[in-house]
């Protein structure tokens, strides 16, 4: 089987395609053929060695995959079987989705959800799951397309993207920040009413600024967090979900006890199996069939290494799809 696989020398990540035994894989009791896999950010911190990822080497990253069953010790899964992963460390401190195999705990799979392929499973995948997630907390937190506006933040990658086609799709007025020009016609065609460039939230924050906002999806952290939380509403929620921008966050309490805001965040990895059920359903009935014609950059294996350093550089749109088979 052939593998990317990360390795350390003088301190260095290395990245290079290993032929490995399926003999390697470590333990887990379920072992599945890879078809599909996808081009994360994590999965581009990791194999570009510019993120603490990856703790512990030799280490298979892709921190997601869809295949079938080769092999299984539990009953809920048979051979052949198709299947998809996200999150749960896979990737990270598990080997994981870019290789032609994967050995794993059936408690982290996911049977593929009616009305979905593997590759469509990867166009969506850990990126588009976590934009339903923080849709799904829009919902909750009570805002509906009635509310108001939405902004979605680092709205080109692969969360913010889908984010956009989600929320379009559910009849939000969404209005998109990214920081590229060439992404515009992209981000229209996913349901985008306006566009903003990235450089109006990157500003020292205010504790408070003009209302604008029901709701927003934010995948960058840092001072555009802390500025799009000083434009919300009264009753406006957040969903955070990234840090592209950075892990601090420059804001006050003002927010939250003048307007009322809540900031929901939003974790993928290790979301009970229920509301991971629940997620997948929804991307399949809410998603538009030409989501999965506008948002896809196929890849091979071989092209992952450079492909991560392109994403971390901001020149990808939208999801990077990795070919295994």
């Amino acid at each position: 089987m052939q593998a990317l696989v990360l390795e350390q020398a003088e301190g260095k990540t290395v990245a290079a395609i290993r032929q490995l035994s399926s003999d390697d894989l470590p333990a887990g009791s379920v072992t599945v053929d890879i078809d599909w896999s996808s081009l994360n950010y994590k999965d581009a911190l990791a194999i570009t060695g510019k993120g603490k990822i990856i703790r512990q080497f030799p280490m298979v990253p892709g921190i997601d995959f869809a295949g079938k069953v080769h092999h299984s010790e539990d009953p809920r899964f048979h051979s052949g079987q198709a299947v998809l992963l996200t999150g749960w460390g896979v990737g990270e401190n598990h080997w994981g989705g870019l290789a032609e195999q994967a050995r794993v705990d059936a408690d982290w799979l996911v049977s593929m959800p009616e009305g979905l392929d593997g590759r469509k499973a990867m166009i969506v995948g850990t990126a588009g799951f976590t934009a339903m997630l923080c849709v799904m907390a829009l919902e909750e937190g009570g805002i509906t397309p009635e509310s108001g506006e939405i902004l979605v933040t680092g709205a080109s990658g692969g969360v913010g993207s889908t984010a956009v086609a989600l929320l379009s799709a559910l009849g939000y007025h969404v209005v998109a920040v990214s920081g590229r020009q060439s992404t515009h016609d992209y981000l229209r065609q996913l349901g985008a009413k306006e566009i903003l460039s990235r450089d109006a939230f990157s500003g020292e924050p205010r504790p408070l600024d003009k209302q604008r906002w029901a709701g927003a999806v934010d995948t960058a952290g840092d001072k555009v967090l802390a500025n799009v939380l000083a434009q919300m509403h009264y009753s406006g929620v957040v969903a955070a979900c990234g840090l592209a921008a950075g892990f601090a966050l420059p804001t006050t309490v003002m927010p939250f006890i003048l307007r009322n805001v809540r900031l929901q965040g939003v974790d993928s990895v290790s979301t009970p199996s229920a509301r991971r059920a629940e997620a997948w359903k929804r991307v399949v009935k809410t998603l538009p069939a030409s989501f999965y014609q506008q948002a896809a950059l196929e890849i091979s294996l071989a092209e992952a290494p450079s492909s991560a350093a392109r994403l971390l550089n901001n020149e990808i749109q939208g999801r990077t799809l990795v070919k295994i088979r």
